[in-house]
């Protein structure tokens, strides 16, 4: 088996900007084949895109226009997600917000579920709206948004409140996307909220990491953070938090980069390239849950025109296939992790990968499979047995009411299935 260094990552020549390199028609993607003099240079961001894309982040046109014609035609397996998604008290018409001023998640005195339940609402209401048409869940989406977008003044707590300010930060903005031609929506006051309230602990936590050592936080707390930002900047237009985002996955410091979130990578008997992921170590829900927030992020820029999921030889691809791999049963390779804990950098180390929690479903398959498998025609074995053995894919109240069922926000068989 091959291994690279943690800290000396390869670039892909192919690793270029889809911006003006690919067209989408209908939901359909025609990528043209680059020679390596188009590369951009590695580790810095392409400038933002000169006009943003909308509805551009988990989402494209393209992808809602797929679903509508297909749920319309009573197709599967588009069918049996919309039927997943319509089954969810969360996207009922009827769900009532409960903004508050003040979220806390961590110490004394947490509310966050108030938060992530009516996020989950947003964003269900949002695509029952956008793929079924139905005015009711339309006005049902803008009510939460609007509710919080003139209520919520901040996110608070211990060093958990920076996951709360992540993870409810770009979710939020995604469910704002889908409404923000919505008449009834006050997109203004939201892009403010968002600006105000999450923005500044998302960027507080890449420059500072909460005073810790910087590799004291699992990867999930960089990506959610960079997530975040990404969002807001899609969401507001604001080009300098785009290329803030892009700029820290790809070279950042932090667990969150591609470099240090896979730090090991493998081939295995079969032939495929694994990729080690950094908190594989650790267990594997919060594993899973960096193949939701990574997968994210990577959309997000695709659906702007940056293909992140090619970076560096499609380093996070490797990650996917080695934590589906694992997750369906297989073995895989495993290198000692060291890392710097407290504010003293003091040295710990995982010598075994973690089988807790292992074979738990998450919805953040489907947007992997289908993306590697049918944007890219590539073999995505083990990524592909994980997407169907957990299909359709259900969003946040169909895996658990604890927040770990809320932190992706799913639905990914009715909107990525192609």
């Amino acid at each position: 088996m091959s291994r690279t260094s943690p800290h000396h990552p390869h670039h892909d020549p192919g690793d270029v900007s889809r911006r003006g390199l690919l067209k989408t028609a209908g939901g359909l993607t025609a990528a043209l084949a680059l020679g390596a003099g188009a590369a951009s240079a590695a580790g810095t961001a392409d400038a933002a895109p000169a006009a943003f894309t909308h509805p551009g982040m988990l989402h494209n046109a393209g992808d809602i226009n797929r679903a509508k014609v297909r749920v319309a035609a009573g197709t599967d397996p588009w069918l049996s997600g919309w039927n997943r998604l319509t089954a969810n008290s969360h996207s009922q018409s009827t769900w009532t917000p409960r903004a508050t001023a003040t979220i806390v998640r961590g110490g004394t005195g947490e509310n966050y579920g108030l938060l992530y339940n009516d996020i989950a609402a947003a964003h269900q209401n949002a695509l029952r709206w956008r793929v079924g048409g139905t005015e009711a869940n339309a006005r049902c989406a803008a009510n939460i948004l609007n509710a919080w977008a003139t209520t919520l003044t901040s996110v608070t707590g211990n060093a958990d409140r920076f996951l709360a300010a992540g993870i409810y930060g770009w979710q939020f903005a995604n469910a704002a996307e889908l409404m923000r031609d919505y008449d009834d929506f006050d997109l203004g006051a939201f892009q403010s909220m968002m600006e105000s309230v999450f923005y500044p602990l998302n960027t507080s936590f890449l420059n500072n990491h909460n005073d810790a050592c910087i590799t004291n936080y699992w990867a999930n707390w960089d990506l959610c953070n960079t997530a975040s930002i990404l969002a807001i900047g899609i969401l507001n237009e604001d080009s300098a938090k785009y290329d803030q985002a892009v700029t820290y996955v790809k070279s950042g410091a932090g667990n969150g980069s591609f470099a240090h979130a896979v730090p090991y990578l493998y081939t295995d008997d079969a032939g495929y390239a694994l990729g080690q992921w950094q908190e594989s170590g650790r267990d594997q829900g919060h594993t899973v849950m960096g193949m939701g927030q990574m997968g994210a992020i990577c959309e997000m820029a695709w659906n702007q025109g940056d293909d992140l999921y090619s970076y560096d030889s499609r380093r996070f691809m490797k990650a996917a296939q080695y934590v589906a791999k694992y997750n369906l049963g297989g073995d895989v390779p495993f290198t000692t992790y060291t890392w710097g804990s407290g504010q003293n950098c003091a040295q710990q180390s995982q010598t075994a990968i973690s089988a807790t929690s292992r074979g738990q479903t998450r919805p953040v398959w489907a947007m992997l499979h289908y993306h590697y498998n049918r944007r890219l025609h590539l073999d995505d074995k083990y990524i592909s047995e994980m997407c169907f053995s957990v299909a359709p894919e259900g969003g946040g109240g169909d895996y658990g009411s604890t927040s770990g069922g809320y932190d992706q926000l799913g639905f990914g068989t009715l909107m990525y299935a192609k």
